[in-house]
């Protein structure tokens, strides 16, 4: 057994099969391995020194970017829709309307505030966003070996990006299927592209994407990491796997 995985803070419901599944993993090779994985709070930092980290929409919230007005505005939301988001007594059912309205809202508010392109590597230089412990090692050891690492965020993409690219990992085998902006000719905001992508419609996004894992159906294992039971469905376009391991980070409500 891998040293990490007899962590106390690491549960298995079945650690024999774990066991199992990392040995057929290893027996198949890294050719034959993809990563798939969600980013807010999973490949970045929850916390650092108690203090919590921003999402990549946090990032733009919190910076000079936006006007008092707007923060205040979108700090609202999250204080309406979080506890909802979080909610275990509540169903994905009853959940998603109320996702689909917040981040919505937040994307409206963004856009009204005209946020400039070219600031927005200022706007995430400047913040607390944090990639999680041990990064390098991870985003290194995945381009030396050629293994695809798919991100899939109800985040905002160009912000993410930029926080990978900051860090020095944004390697070519990394794919990002993500919330992106719609920049004007003189590069101010003027909308988000395409569908909408949040915490639960990750299953359809992954269905949609099938041409990306069509090209990978020669890699039929599969490491999936999250911190939410949205990401679980995340691998749900992939062909014929043979073997899945999902990590979830459990951050709130610990």
């Amino acid at each position: 057994m891998i040293p990490e995985l007899s962590n106390p803070s690491v549960f298995m419901k079945d650690p024999q099969k774990v066991q199992e599944t990392l040995q057929s993993m290893q027996k198949a090779g890294s050719n034959t391995l993809q990563v798939i994985s969600d980013f807010d709070m999973t490949l970045t930092r929850f916390a650092y020194n108690g203090k919590r980290c921003p999402t990549s929409h946090n990032i733009l919230d919190k910076s000079q970017l936006i006007s008092d007005d707007g923060k205040q505005e979108l700090e609202n939301l999250l204080n309406t829709y979080y506890p909802i988001e979080i909610d275990s007594t509540r169903s994905i059912d009853e959940k998603l309307p109320l996702m689909v309205e917040w981040w919505t809202k937040a994307h409206e508010l963004l856009v009204q505030q005209k946020i400039k392109k070219d600031l927005l590597a200022a706007a995430v230089g400047e913040s607390d966003a944090m990639l999680r412990e041990g990064y390098q090692l991870f985003f290194d050891h995945l381009h030396g070996h050629s293994i695809p690492l798919l991100i899939f965020s109800a985040g905002i993409g160009d912000i993410l990006e930029e926080v990978i690219r900051q860090a020095g990992v944004f390697h070519p085998n990394v794919k990002v299927f993500s919330n992106y902006m719609d920049f004007d000719e003189s590069g101010v905001l003027k909308a988000f592209k395409g569908e909408l992508i949040h915490i639960y419609n990750k299953r359809e996004g992954a269905l949609l994407n099938t041409g990306h894992f069509q090209e990978l159906r020669t890699r039929p294992n599969v490491l999936l990491l999250g911190d939410s039971l949205g990401d679980l469905n995340m691998a749900d376009g992939v062909q014929d796997i043979e073997n899945i391991l999902k990590i979830g980070f459990l951050n709130d409500k610990v």
